[in-house]
């Protein structure tokens, strides 16, 4: 007779697997009816839990570890982590979990340290990995540390089974579209830092959009930084045939919009990859894409104590962005 498993219980219930692993390990975040059953149904079946499984939840910290590769005063800046972290820390608290975040700033290795010294110290049990570079050495490091993770923005393909990017394709196909629509046919993409992995798809997708739609496309890398991007647009006569920006983010879009009004470029589009506050009390409103970082972050915090509960990650579709259009953007002027 085949071992009963968790999936097994949780299909015949109908429940989710997430449900049943808290159900059976005694953790909180399903109800007491749910409970009752799960265990009524597994000591029916003869479930016995999986002994590696039980070896990895021995010595838990219950604490789940986030190092950011920022400078400290982003957090207080940068709406879009605010709004991840208030996810991760939602699906934690139901959880009884705590979270343990370092800014280490952008030097190199600092995080490598961090790691090193919480998987020495047993301090978390599984960290959460943002801003993924291009040939990032981390992943390899935190297997070898035997550090649990998940990679923030990624998920499964339902359709592949394969680890996949949030889909940033379609991310620039509906900003270069909406310019498009509006009659832009030149255009600046100011991108984050180009050692990132998702900056580099996010370049490429313009490009190959904007070719579609036969717009001509610049790009110039910034740190997303509302002040270096306000000083690029100041000097910014290689790029005066753009009619319309696209910014890689909230706050470099604030420095973007400050710039072109005072230098009396007021008729410049401009467009947030990031939608947040500052982009609906900015003067005019900005056009941004609702991303969903919130979502975004509790769909890695629940991937992670997953895993650390031995449930294999769950196929889902792309958390399609949205468009807000608003006074930023307008058909390019007549000169």
């Amino acid at each position: 007779m085949s071992r009963v498993t968790i999936h097994e219980i949780a299909h015949r219930l109908g429940v989710s697997t997430a449900s049943v692993s808290y159900a059976l390990n005694g953790r909180p975040g399903v109800s007491d009816a749910t409970r009752d059953r799960v265990l009524a149904l597994a000591d029916e079946l003869g479930w016995r839990p999986n002994s590696s499984a039980r070896a990895l939840s021995r010595s838990r910290s219950d604490t789940i570890g986030m190092v950011l590769r920022r400078d400290s005063d982003l957090l207080g800046t940068e709406p879009y982590y605010m709004s991840l972290l208030g996810g991760v820390e939602d699906v934690l608290s139901q959880a009884q979990q705590s979270l343990l975040l370092r800014m280490v700033g952008t030097a190199d290795g600092n995080d490598v340290d961090v790691y090193r010294r919480w998987s020495g110290e047993g301090r978390v049990d599984g960290v959460i990995v943002l801003d993924l570079a291009v040939d990032d050495p981390r992943p390899a490091l935190l297997r070898g540390l035997g550090l649990p993770f998940v990679l923030h923005g990624l998920r499964i393909d339902p359709d592949t089974g394969e680890q996949v990017v949030e889909d940033l394709a379609s991310d620039a196909a509906t900003i270069v579209r909406h310019l498009a629509e509006l009659g832009h046919r030149e255009i600046l993409h100011v991108t984050g830092p180009l050692h990132l992995a998702h900056e580099v798809k996010r370049r490429d997708a313009v490009r190959a959009e904007a070719a579609s739609h036969g717009i001509h496309a610049d790009f110039v890398e910034c740190d997303y930084t509302m002040r270096t991007a306000e000083r690029m647009m100041r000097a910014r006569a290689a790029h005066e045939r753009a009619t319309a920006v696209i910014s890689s983010n909230d706050v470099m879009a604030l420095g973007i919009l400050t710039a072109l009004r005072e230098g009396g470029h007021t008729e410049t589009s401009v467009v947030s990859w990031d939608d947040s506050m500052l982009c609906r009390i900015s003067t005019p409103a900005m056009t941004a894409l609702a991303r969903h970082p919130d979502a975004q972050g509790r769909r890695s915090a629940r991937t992670l104590l997953n895993l650390l509960d031995g449930i294999e990650p769950t196929p889902e579709p792309a958390m399609p962005s949205v468009l807000m259009a608003r006074g930023s953007t307008r058909p390019p002027h007549t000169r």
